[in-house]
Formats: structure tokens, C-alpha cells, sequence
């Protein structure tokens, strides 16, 4: 027998929140090599207030209400007034959101000369394990949309 059993396997955040997508039904997933540094790259997601309704087409507002350390909650609201309460595990690198009936996060890691960075969103409705395989296409092309939004305002300058 191997003394280095078990082994123990290291996620990087990017690869964590595939894992979550993967495994969460009825959402989709989009993950790109960005062009620009980590730390730049970050200053712009984990800034969720401006960030979010630039993303997202259905949130016209994204208000933080309480913080407690990496700890948030937040109130969305969609152009046409719904509203949502999301809380948010916000850190360096990673951020995972969840509400009543939505699901959602984003990460990023160092890779080579730049910022590998990913987003995943979905619906939390009951029975949705079922639909899965009708809804995870549909999913893919908002999430790879509001990857491909958030990542042009970093070649913007001042971006």
C-alpha cells in the first residue's frame, strides 16, 4: 500500500465552478483566456453593483445590501420590476450567487500571461433535473453572452 493514500485532489477556482455547473441542472457555462492580468480582471467582476446589469440583460439593477466579511446579500431587479434576493460567498477569484429560483457565479485564476475566467447561471426550480437535457443547450449561449460582454469592457480602455 502507497503511505501517500489517499490522495487529495486541489480544485483551482475555475475548475470548482465547472464542477457546480456540471452538476447543477438547467444552467449553462462559458469559461475564456482573457487577455489582462488577474488582479485587473477581477477589480472588474467582483464589482457586482455595475457589473451585473452590464452582463445580464434581465437585471436592471443589482443593489448589495448587507456584507459580513465574504458574505453578501443583494437585491435584483429585472427591467420589467420582478425582484430577487441573492446571497453571495464573494471572494478573491470566486463568487457564487443563489436566490429562490436562480443560481449563479463566476471565477478566475492565473493561467500564463493572463486571467482564465469563467461564469455559470442557471434556473432552481423543482423538477428542473428532468428538463436538464432540453435546458443546459439553451443555457449555454446567455452565460457564454454574458462572458463575452463582461470580458469586452476589459479592452475598453480604463476597463
Amino acid at each position: 500500500m502507497n503511505d501517500s493514500w489517499p490522495v487529495v485532489a486541489e480544485l483551482d477556482a475555475v475548475r470548482r465552478l465547472r464542477v457546480i455547473a456540471r452538476g447543477t441542472p438547467g444552467t449553462g457555462f462559458a469559461e475564456r483566456l482573457v487577455d489582462a492580468p488577474f488582479d485587473r480582471v477581477w477589480g472588474l467582476v467582483s464589482d457586482l453593483e455595475h457589473q451585473m446589469p452590464l452582463m445580464i440583460g434581465d437585471i436592471r439593477s443589482f443593489t448589495v445590501t448587507s456584507a459580513a466579511g465574504e458574505r453578501l446579500e443583494a437585491r435584483a431587479r429585472s427591467p420589467l420590476g420582478m425582484r430577487a434576493r441573492f446571497d453571495i460567498v464573494l471572494r478573491p477569484g470566486w463568487c457564487l450567487m443563489q436566490s429562490r429560483f436562480l443560481i449563479g457565479g463566476m471565477a478566475a485564476v492565473a493561467e500564463r500571461d493572463g486571467t482564465r475566467l469563467a461564469f455559470f447561471g442557471g434556473l432552481r426550480l423543482p423538477g428542473i433535473r428532468a428538463a436538464d437535457p432540453l435546458l443546459r443547450p439553451l443555457m449555454a449561449p446567455p452565460a457564454a453572452r454574458a462572458l463575452g460582454r463582461l470580458t469586452a469592457r476589459l479592452a475598453e480602455p480604463g476597463g
